[in-house]
């Protein structure tokens, strides 16, 4: 097009192609920016899904080290730790975001971004790298990826996933050219002279790497534990006795098996105090013990476990206390909660006689009721006395025994009022005593009832006392209140409270609350 004499019409074709050409051109460009846009969407997506998944797994190790702490509780407040982390790295990445779309769209970012129109690089340029020098803004991030990816290198514990880390979270200076002589600052060669949409995309792309390499840490701290319970030599011989005492004569029955019991479970030899344990007693993954009691006292039995695990032989010895009592001749009684019982609750009661079964104990007192094996529940509420006996007998080897126990009779202490749950001499503005509930508690009592409140008197200085039906000030009220000035006290009193669940319990005077008003 551009050789020998041209005539005015095929200059004029020759221009047509070269606008021809830089419209397809402009019209790659803005596909470009578009699909830049929806990459960087798909990464938030992405980033989202990932988030949920370390949710679960967290939950996951929470409950885990709950149930077992000595085996995940480290694991799991180290999970939390990269939570932690990982959340205040992915919240300066977004904020930064945010900050470079409120300078790119003036101040204002609409609901849905229009991607082609973010061509240019002055904003990240202006903010970043002013004048061609890198600006504390640009270190500033560099550092906070840097900070980061040395932390979790310093808590992985897989050489794959530092791997990861290493290549996720890179900030090397970048080299150019054939022979790789010529350098460029990591931050210049990713972000100077870049479309900001093409920014949006990277910084996305952070966040999502950080809760990526986060999944990958937590699953391996699930992986890494699940395959150590697989291996044997992480069980505990578990024993499993019959009863927990036992009489002179007697023999101590039960079973001694691995934690995890598995009726194909074959041992190479148990040795038990000292001598091997016939091999009839080895059956369905247990070692069935048949020892004799001996004399009354403390005793335990030692032993140890042998099998073979990859053609080696592996031992787990196991000492397991018990001790030799005489047959009883009293009941062991004891309240639940405390050594009186109180009218008005239930009060719950074990009661039992050592070695003798459960089912040959009988428990006798005025309100007494059996609610399981060795629970009662004792209610006194109609019960006059200020003492109570409980007479309990017990049957073993067809004998009977007997014993009793006296315990005191007390009434539900008086209660405390409270406004907004708060008792004493307590301050608070006029606004929030308007509309605060006045109710009544029971502090350091050891039984957990609820009490209601039906009315209770407010006494306002230089007003007469005015009665209040409910929990709450009522239009009468409120209006007295509002001649209330900022240091003067309302009191609160006469509360009448009443036991939820047995309303004709008589509740003590309930102790008034004053308040200061602040305002």
């Amino acid at each position: 097009m551009a050789g020998g004499k041209l005539s005015a019409r095929q200059k004029m074709i020759n221009l047509m192609y070269l606008v021809f050409i830089a419209m397809l051109a402009l019209q790659m460009s803005k596909k470009v920016l578009s699909a830049f846009g929806k990459s960087s969407e798909e990464m938030v997506a992405a980033a989202e899904m990932k988030k949920q998944s370390n949710e679960y797994l967290l939950k996951t190790l929470a409950q885990s080290a709950k149930d077992q702490p000595a085996k995940y509780g480290e694991k799991y407040k180290l999970a939390q730790n990269i939570e932690n982390k990982t959340n205040e790295f992915v919240k300066y990445i977004n904020n930064l975001k945010h900050e470079i779309l409120k300078k790119e769209f003036k101040g204002k970012i609409p609901e849905k971004l229009d991607y082609e129109s973010m061509d240019k690089s002055s904003t990240v340029d202006d903010m970043f790298f002013l004048k061609g020098k890198i600006q504390p803004k640009a270190k500033e991030f560099q550092q906070k990826i840097e900070a980061y990816r040395n932390y979790l290198l310093g808590v992985a514990n897989n050489g794959a996933i530092k791997k990861n880390i290493e290549e996720r979270f890179e900030t090397k200076d970048v080299v150019h050219g054939k022979k790789e002589k010529r350098k460029e600052p990591w931050l210049m060669a990713n972000f100077e002279g870049f479309p900001t949409v093409s920014t949006l995309f990277k910084l996305d792309s952070y966040v999502n790497k950080a809760k990526e390499t986060e999944n990958e840490i937590l699953s391996g701290m699930l992986r890494g534990q699940m395959a150590a319970d697989v291996s044997v030599t992480n069980y505990e011989p578990v024993v499993v006795l019959d009863k927990s005492a036992y009489f002179p004569g007697e023999k101590v029955t039960g079973k001694v098996a691995l934690g995890r019991v598995d009726s194909t479970m074959s041992f190479k030899e148990v040795i038990i105090n000292g001598k091997p344990v016939s091999k009839d007693l080895l059956t369905g993954g247990y070692v069935h013990l048949d020892l004799p009691a001996g004399n009354i006292g403390e005793k335990e039995i030692k032993g140890k476990i042998i099998f073979e695990e990859k053609g080696k032989p592996v031992e787990l010895p196991f000492v397991i206390p018990y001790a030799v009592i005489p047959r009883p001749n009293s009941a062991v009684i004891s309240a639940d909660k405390m050594n009186v019982v109180y009218r008005g609750v239930d009060n719950p009661m074990s009661i039992s006689f050592p070695g003798v079964p459960d089912n040959k104990v009988s428990v006798s007192a005025p309100g007494i009721k059996k609610v399981g094996n060795g629970k009662y529940v004792l209610n006194v509420t109609r019960y006059k006395g200020k003492e109570i006996k409980i007479n309990v007998t017990g049957k073993i080897n067809g004998k009977t025994v007997s014993d009793s126990k006296t315990f005191r009779v007390k009434n539900i202490p008086p209660p405390v009022g409270t406004v907004r749950g708060e008792s004493g001499m307590i301050k608070m503005p006029k606004r929030n005593l308007e509309v605060s509930t006045i109710g009544a508690t029971l502090p350091d009592f050891d039984f957990d009832i609820k009490l209601g409140v039906r009315s209770f008197n407010v006494k306002i200085p230089g007003q007469p006392t005015l009665k209040v039906n409910g929990t709450r000030f009522d239009a009468k009220a409120k209006q007295l209140l509002k001649r209330v000035k900022r240091g003067q006290t309302v009191s609160i009193f006469g509360i009448k409270a009443y036991l939820k669940g047995n309303s004709g319990y008589p509740i003590k005077k309930v102790s008034p609350v004053i308040v200061e008003i602040i305002n």
